[in-house]
């Protein structure tokens, strides 16, 4: 998406730390992008949203895998290429 990111995490362990990694994440992408580009690349603060009980991780990933689509800047999510999934294979969407 050109005016946000989505990003679908997963804590591996009680220690999982979601504010430490937005931080850590903004910072290092803010950092390079700002030095290239010369402008900052994020607003302060974030959206969160943890996913309860009845929320299922692979139906969350496909929608963010979709957004492209829904907003009109691609046809096909294969056309689009900023998406991405470590763990689902986004050529089955």
């Amino acid at each position: 998406m050109p005016d946000h990111v989505h990003v679908l995490v997963y804590g591996t362990s009680e220690r999982s730390d979601f504010r430490a990694f937005a931080l850590l994440f903004k910072k290092l992408t803010g950092f390079y992008y700002k030095r290239r580009v010369g402008r900052p690349l994020w607003q302060p603060g974030y959206y969160e949203h943890v996913l309860r009980n009845d929320e299922v991780a692979e139906t969350v990933a496909r929608y963010i895998l979709e957004n492209p689509i829904r907003a009109g800047l691609t046809r096909t999510l294969a056309e689009y290429p900023f998406a991405g999934s470590d763990l689902y294979d986004h050529r089955l969407v």
